[in-house]
């Protein structure tokens, strides 16, 4: 099923109104990238592995709080 996606407005009339900064770039070209101040890219495995363990024990004591009597 297709979908339409219309929004009655225009980007090309003050692409950087209501921004709060002005684009120093052309319409036609992308965004320029922002520096990143955290990247998991830049983690070591043993930190990558550690995260992910954090993160599934939080998921984990989530689910385990949701599941238990009451």
């Amino acid at each position: 099923m297709a979908h339409s996606h219309s929004h009655g407005h225009d980007h090309s009339d003050g692409h950087a109104r209501g921004h709060g900064h002005t684009h120093s770039h052309g319409p036609a070209s992308p965004h320029p990238a922002q520096p990143a101040h955290w990247s998991i890219l830049r983690m070591t495995l043993p930190a990558r592995l550690g995260a992910a363990l954090v993160v599934s024990s939080a998921l984990w004591a989530v689910v385990l709080l949701a599941m238990r009597p009451s």
